[in-house]
């Protein structure tokens, strides 16, 4: 039987180029070296594109990998049937490609670019494809998606970083207008909490718009929900199921990108602390958005669940969501019934289908 061809790629031009890399070492060590032909390709943040000379993938995260012997400089070819393009003394060289897993996070890695380039060679890929992952990636049109299927989310508002730098003062009196303190603020094109501040106050509220402009044009500033966060892991192309709820107590003022990936203070909870019919209300929800932005392969869809009356209100998708160790959508699927190995192996076979 022929082993399938199967690229994964990680790294990236992104501030969650690290992230990637550790999501990328625990994908390739639970993939079965039996089933496929791994070909893991990994790109630096100076936009150089590497297959990985080892099998060591332990040296990922430090950084280490670029500098393996067996390195050889390749890309994606997206002329039809030339997959991967390897750079060697003679030339070039041509390696099939059956399916791609792209374990990127952020910009150019999930926002449809990636994903572009991909069908372009017509090769076939783990997630969700362009259209649904442009939307995915930026949150303000995420809102309106969310806004048009009936799902509750929290009140926002977008400030452009040209506002910022004319009319300043103006902007924030119109979010006082319309938001108690504390409010969240967000970058609209990133994830893992990149850029994303709670501003209890104006001089906070300043500070937070300038740092997510640095991130992005587009700024979503969010009202302030108090409840509990909870994620739902999401698989499928045209029969989307959801694995069981899970829950974040962040250990800190919120889950940041310090408590999900540099310190030990957020505990998971799986399955989350609500009770049944809520958790299928956060389900059922998490299905709907994902089938509304036409999302295939795979999502993680984050909800909050009000402490006082546990309301159910959607907080963002993510599209390529984290695949470390430590990261809720494998730990969600596997409490489901559906360990890491075998979470790889449906996740491929439902790109190749689609």
């Amino acid at each position: 039987m022929n082993k399938i061809s199967v690229c994964v790629l990680f790294g990236g031009m992104s501030p969650e180029h690290q992230v990637s890399l550790r999501s990328a070492e625990s994908v390739l060590n639970n993939m079965d070296a039996e089933k496929y032909d791994i070909l893991p390709v990994g790109i630096t943040l100076d936009g150089q594109w590497i297959l990985y000379g080892s099998t060591d993938y332990s040296k990922l995260p430090s950084g280490l990998w670029q500098e393996e012997p067996g390195n050889r400089k390749v890309m994606i070819s997206p002329v039809r049937g030339q997959g991967l393009v390897c750079v060697t003394g003679d030339g070039v060289e041509y390696r099939h490609i059956d399916v791609v897993f792209p374990v990127l996070h952020g910009e150019n890695g999930e926002d449809g670019a990636m994903q572009g380039l991909l069908q372009l060679a017509g090769i076939p890929y783990v997630g969700p494809h362009v259209s649904a992952s442009a939307v995915s990636m930026d949150k303000t049109l995420t809102k309106l998606v969310a806004d048009k299927a009936g799902v509750t989310q929290a009140a926002w508002h977008l400030v452009r970083r040209g506002d910022l730098d004319s009319r300043l003062e103006q902007t924030m009196d119109t979010l006082e207008e319309r938001f108690e303190y504390p409010m969240f603020v967000k970058p609209s094109g990133t994830g893992s909490s990149v850029g994303v501040s709670k501003a209890a106050d104006r001089q906070a509220l300043s500070d937070a718009l300038k740092a997510a402009a640095e991130y992005d044009e587009k700024v979503l500033v969010e009202e302030f929900i108090r409840g509990r966060e909870v994620e739902v892991a999401v698989m499928g192309n045209d029969s989307p199921m959801a694995s069981v709820c899970g829950e974040i107590d962040s250990g800190a003022d919120f889950y940041d990108y310090d408590a999900k990936y540099i310190t030990d203070t957020s505990t998971a909870y799986i399955p989350a602390r609500i009770s049944e019919d809520v958790g299928e209300r956060v389900r059922e929800a998490a299905v709907k958005i994902y089938s509304a932005i036409g999302c295939q392969g795979l999502s993680r869809v984050d909800f909050f669940v009000t402490f006082d009356d546990e309301r159910v209100i959607f907080n963002e998708i993510n599209t390529l969501p984290g695949f470390t160790s430590i990261s809720m959508y494998p730990k969600l699927f596997d409490a489901s019934g559906i360990p890491y190995g075998q979470l790889i192996d449906q996740l491929l076979k439902l790109a190749m289908e689609a």
